[in-house]
């Protein structure tokens, strides 16, 4: 499944956090297999709005919806705050 392209305050955030490297790998994995293992993916509640997350590391996860088959990352987020 492709990812569209980010949105300049995502690319902003992952910068800042030195998320680069690792949301790139992530991306990799989810573009060749949705479902891999070390995504983690998830459907957030409520459930109804189809709101998923996958895994970046043990903090950070990316939050996206799908749209006509591809995923767009809404937001990165610290998964503990």
């Amino acid at each position: 499944m492709k990812i569209k392209p980010l949105k300049e305050s995502i690319k902003q955030y992952l910068s800042i956090h030195k998320l680069e490297r690792k949301f790139r790998k992530a991306e990799k994995l989810f573009e060749q297999d949705i479902s891999h293992p070390s995504l983690n993916v998830e459907l957030l509640e409520p459930k109804h709005l189809k709101i998923y997350s996958f895994r970046l590391d043990l903090k950070y996860r990316a939050v996206f919806i799908l749209i006509d088959n591809e995923a767009e990352i809404i937001t990165i987020t610290n998964h503990y705050k």
